[in-house]
């Protein structure tokens, strides 16, 4: 079907291509201006072979996702970021950031929310194919959020932390705490919204250490992270006719990771408190419009040193009140790096049992992708 919004894209894309060929994938500087222009292709192959009923095949584009960065003035930057996977167009980075003050920069606009270190490892540099439990937002991590966001650094980058205001937007769902941002959805349209307040700190013990997994640079590195964040309808779209607007929800995390020698490992516990506007409601997460939902992960990888292999393997877990049996996945993969995160291949082998706490709701996924960034 022809879509006009997604036709603009590629078009806007294809004329920067004209205008800068030789900037595309890179980052031009002339004194404070500069201007970077890149983005990530990922194609995957997904099969999804359920213990009853059909099994399921798709090739598609994971994401598609080009970006644009620059400044023309000093301390000051903007960027936008879209993507167009899974035939439709989502806006994702959209934001102004001044960094003038030595101890805090500021950020103004659509970016992510300072929860769950896995959310805030970017899809690029993820050791599966597919994010956990504890990063996934369908299942409480807020997504990208719209409003203001503070981050900064102390004790010699040792420590980091980041707070955000922002207006988010929750699914009515009964069997997610589905966040996204405002910004995808119209007025009227079947969400709840509502004021988010969070923040963020994490101690790096020997030197500052990115969110990204694998270890490239065999130094040992170790992070511990904690977070917390809480949000609250507004109650300005609610649908008396449905049992599923959402209230409140309140989330903690503890994570910690380390790199070093090639081993790459990432440990971490969410849990969400939510409730429902309506009381007695009883069906998915929820027992009588309540639930606490827990989610735990371990992931890790062991980079093999005479061929650029990663070995990797995860474990999570997800619970919440209403379900039978906690919902686990067992993964393990290989990742294929040509260019190390910049061109790979990965595969995942995944096997979900008690899916949405059911007992004998189980499920075998394969995901092959392929990626490559610029």
């Amino acid at each position: 079907m022809y879509n006009p919004i997604k036709v603009a894209a590629i078009l806007s894309v294809l004329s920067l291509a004209t205008i800068i060929p030789s900037f595309a994938g890179v980052t031009y500087k002339d004194g404070d201006k500069y201007l970077s222009v890149g983005g990530r292709i990922q194609l995957q192959h997904h099969t999804k072979n359920p213990d009853e009923g059909k099994s399921d095949e798709e090739l598609f584009f994971r994401r598609f996702r080009p970006y644009i960065e620059g400044s023309v003035h000093k301390d000051w930057k903007g960027k936008f970021e879209w993507d167009m996977g899974k035939n439709s167009v989502a806006v994702k980075d959209a934001y102004m950031a001044y960094s003038g003050f030595e101890t805090v920069e500021i950020l103004i606009g659509n970016l992510d929310f300072p929860f769950s270190r896995e959310k805030l490892t970017s899809s690029k540099t993820q050791q599966l194919v597919e994010r956990t439990f504890v990063g996934d937002h369908d299942y409480g991590a807020p997504d990208r959020q719209t409003g203001i966001h503070l981050k900064g650094k102390l004790l010699e980058e040792k420590l980091s932390w980041g707070a955000a205001l922002c207006m988010a937007a929750i699914d009515p769902d009964n069997k997610k705490i589905d966040f996204d941002t405002v910004i995808q959805f119209n007025a009227g349209e079947d969400w709840n919204e509502g004021l988010i307040a969070g923040g963020r700190v994490d101690f790096f013990p020997l030197g500052k250490m990115g969110f990204s997994q694998g270890d490239f640079k065999k130094e040992l590195k170790t992070a511990i992270g904690l977070a917390a964040f809480s949000w609250r309808n507004d109650e300005n779209n609610i649908d008396p006719s449905r049992l599923k607007d959402v209230d409140t929800v309140t989330g903690f995390e503890v994570s910690a990771a380390i790199r070093g020698y090639g081993l790459s490992a990432d440990i971490q516990y969410n849990q969400f408190s939510s409730e429902l506007l309506d009381e007695g409601t009883t069906s998915g997460l929820y027992q009588e419009s309540e639930t606490t939902l827990t989610n735990y992960a371990i992931e890790g990888g062991y980079m093999i040193s005479t061929i650029p292999m990663e070995i990797v393997m995860g474990y999570e877990s997800q619970d919440a009140d209403n379900y039978e049996n906690p919902w686990t996945r067992v993964s393990g993969g290989v990742n294929y790096f040509i260019h190390e995160h910049d061109i790979k291949v990965q595969t995942t082998y995944r096997v979900g049992e008690t899916i949405d706490g059911k007992k004998g709701n189980d499920c075998d996924e394969i995901f092959v992708q392929c990626q490559y960034v610029f």
